[in-house]
């Protein structure tokens, strides 16, 4: 019983693909500076709305992407243009699965 009293609360928000979220949202939800969110941008991992980092907006699809990228630099040290190929991987396995789905090949 007193162990589970000492247990860690986790709190979470569950994000629409129609939630913008700005720069200063996504580093504070994936707990990085701005400099690796710019540099997923840059290596075309994520793509927001807008032209200056500033006026960025961000989906909920870019929060997760950002923290699998996350992830595998910091799980399994793949550099950055290994998480962008991941990625693109995981979307490609994605997309073939949806069309499996599709033609009842579930």
């Amino acid at each position: 019983m007193e162990s589970e009293k000492m247990l860690p609360q986790l709190s979470a928000i569950i994000l629409e693909e129609q939630t913008e979220l700005t720069l200063a949202e996504v580093c504070r939800a994936c707990a990085v500076r701005a400099e690796f969110i710019v540099e997923l941008v840059d290596e075309g991992v994520l793509a927001p709305l807008g032209r200056e980092p500033h006026r960025w907006r961000f989906s909920g699809t870019h929060l997760r992407r950002a923290t699998v990228a996350l992830r595998l630099q910091r799980d399994l040290g793949i550099n950055l243009a290994g998480a962008a190929l991941a990625l693109q991987l995981l979307d490609e396995v994605e997309i073939l699965r949806a069309r499996l789905r599709a033609r009842g090949g579930d």
